[in-house]
């Protein structure tokens, strides 16, 4: 069982609860990442349904009443060990917002294809580059940033093109449309709308045949991808630069299972392929580490 999970609120001793987490985490046999910080709390986490269980309800009892709460399943555990991170942001944006207090407009998933298909709104995917290549909303504009870091400057570069629009924003789990949609509402955009829940919702509520969807939705553990029903995906990613592959990248002449793939191949030496190669035969040898291998 994978369990996504986040949410926005003063958290007085980030530390502590770190600390908390972290032992029960542990106790449990979870395995995944949680970010802590003074502004909430975000992660990703799989395990037994007792551990996810009790993980849920502690978080409850520490006061996270309004979380954001996603479970799908997994073949296999996809991660390899558990950790809980302090961290400035829940998710870095790197400009001070207030999602806590100011945020666009909620979009249920079943409402979200009459929104997008409006010819006066912009949808804008607010992923990364390697993200978005997975797949995205038809029409959707991809602002090809590398990290969420560098949405404030491209929304900068294109604030006079979303003058006068309706804006709907979307992302994994919801998580980045808080900040992305409270830093447009800071300054000045009015009619701001994001996906409740995130693609991982759309893809669970809303049938194959009336989705809006082209591809995959990439997440962030040993699935890679996943799509609508929220089954397994069929991409595999490349443990190199972290691209996620079809099976026509596979089948490439630069693509070599943990080493490299046609998009990272010129960017490494052949010290680091040698490296990336002893890693590879290390894991073929013995297997997955960490807990729940």
């Amino acid at each position: 069982m994978v369990a996504a999970l986040y949410q926005f609120r003063a958290v007085a001793d980030p530390a502590g609860l770190r600390e908390r987490l972290l032992a029960l985490g542990e106790a449990g046999g979870l395995c995944g990442t949680l970010i802590v910080a003074s502004e909430g709390i975000n992660g990703t986490v799989a395990g037994s349904r007792s551990g996810i269980d009790a993980l849920h309800a502690a978080l409850l009892a520490e006061g996270f009443a309004g979380l954001e709460y996603k479970e799908s399943g997994a073949s296999a555990q996809p991660f390899k060990r558990f950790k809980v991170r302090l961290k400035r942001e829940i998710v870095t944006l790197g400009v001070p917002v207030a999602p806590e207090r100011e945020v666009g407009q909620y979009v249920e998933a079943g409402d979200w294809n009459a929104l997008i298909d409006a010819e006066d709104v912009v949808v804008i995917d607010t992923r990364n580059r390697y993200e978005v290549k997975a797949g995205t909303f038809r029409g959707a504009v991809d602002p090809g940033i590398e990290s969420f870091r560098d949405f404030p400057a491209w929304l900068d570069e294109h604030a006079e093109e979303l003058r006068g629009k309706r804006v709907a924003m979307f992302c994994t789990g919801g998580i980045r449309c808080e900040k992305s949609t409270s830093l447009l509402r800071q300054r000045g955009y009015q009619d701001v709308f994001h996906l409740r829940g995130g693609i991982l919702q759309y893809l669970e509520d809303v049938p194959e045949e009336q989705s809006r969807w082209d591809g995959e939705c990439f997440v962030f553990d040993g699935r890679v991808t996943v799509g609508h029903g929220l089954r397994e995906g069929a991409a595999v990613m490349c443990h190199s630069c972290g691209w996620p592959l079809g099976e026509a990248e596979r089948a490439h002449a630069l693509f070599e299972e943990g080493v490299s793939c046609e998009h990272c191949h010129a960017r490494t030496t052949p010290e680091q392929k040698a490296a990336f190669r002893e890693r590879q035969r290390h894991f073929d040898r013995q297997g997955p580490e960490g807990c729940g291998a």
